[in-house]
């Protein structure tokens, strides 16, 4: 703005001085006001070269500082990206390590409960197995002397006091209608209706249901399932010990089962309801850490947060 005031000012006084001093005058003539006016004219003139220069050298500095910032800021976006992108990779790394490790962690909880629930199945039927057998030497033991109180004389005091033991020899040997077991019921029809009864809230039927499939078929995985619809119930009726002790017993007889997460989760809300939120605190780390990718650990990690419990303990 200042220079070009200057400039329009000396532009002006130039065009006064050309009408004050018309072409064929003789310089002799001129009056000395143009001659000084003249004067100032060439020193404003001069001036504003000056001014200009300085500008222009002023310009190129600020140019050249203006280019060199742009030119730092590109360089400094490019290495911002560049770091950005290395973190980007590393974070996904480190997701993808960590993923993988979960997955392993569950995996092996699988195949740790899986392992247990096939040793719990083998112990249930080697104890089967022994039942079975301690019967069959029994009837084999009373088959070789069916008449022991027989042998002895009528009147002799061996016949007096093998009469009592008749009875009991002669058990094995009673029709079998008297002495077998129940008959079991079908398992699918009895588990089908247990879950309807469950689902219609007749709790009483479908608790009694449910532990036929339990006693009657107890190395079955409906068995397991059914153990969980025991402690629902028992939570339902907010019996929370028993519900616990159910929960219980499919973490440690069906860990395999698909309900043992669940089991855990319920369990470790039925501590927290009664006031044991230590242990419902250490329920819920332990269901994180042993089924992590489940949607039951998920709940788990949004109950702590809830609370305002760290999920990893320090």
């Amino acid at each position: 703005m200042r220079a070009s005031s200057v400039r329009n000012r000396i532009l002006a006084a130039v065009a006064l001085a050309m009408v004050l001093a018309p072409a064929g005058v003789p310089a002799h003539a001129a009056n000395k006001d143009i001659i000084a006016l003249q004067t100032q004219v060439q020193q404003l003139m001069d001036m504003v070269q000056r001014i200009q220069s300085t500008l222009d050298s002023k310009f190129g500095v600020l140019q050249n500082l203006a280019d060199q910032t742009a030119d730092e800021a590109n360089k400094m976006t490019v290495a911002v990206t560049n770091l950005q992108k290395q973190l980007d990779a590393e974070a996904q790394n480190q997701s993808g390590k960590s993923d993988a490790i979960s997955g392993q962690i569950q995996s092996l909880n699988d195949s740790v409960d899986e392992l247990k629930a096939r040793i719990a199945k083998v112990d249930k039927s080697l104890q089967t197995l022994q039942g079975q057998l301690q019967q069959m030497q029994m009837q084999a033991a009373q088959a070789n002397n069916p008449n022991g109180a027989e042998g002895a004389a009528p009147g002799a005091p061996g016949a007096t006091a093998g009469a009592p033991g008749a009875p009991m020899g002669g058990q094995p040997g009673a029709p079998a209608g008297a002495s077998a077991a129940p008959q079991a019921p079908p398992l699918q029809s009895t588990y089908q209706s247990a879950l309807r009864d469950f689902n219609a809230g007749r709790y009483t039927v479908a608790q009694s249901e449910f532990e036929d499939v339990v006693h009657y078929y107890p190395l079955d995985d409906l068995a397991g399932t059914s153990q969980f619809y025991l402690g629902e119930i028992a939570y339902q009726k907010k019996d929370y010990e028993k519900a616990i002790s159910d929960y219980d017993a499919v973490l440690q007889n069906f860990g395999g089962n698909a309900k043992a997460p669940t089991a855990q989760l319920h369990k470790a809300y039925a501590l927290i309801d009664t006031k044991r939120r230590t242990s419902g605190i250490r329920e819920l780390r332990s269901l994180i850490q042993r089924y992590p990718q489940t949607p039951e650990a998920r709940a788990a990690r949004s109950r702590l947060n809830g609370m305002g419990v760290r999920i990893s303990p320090r």
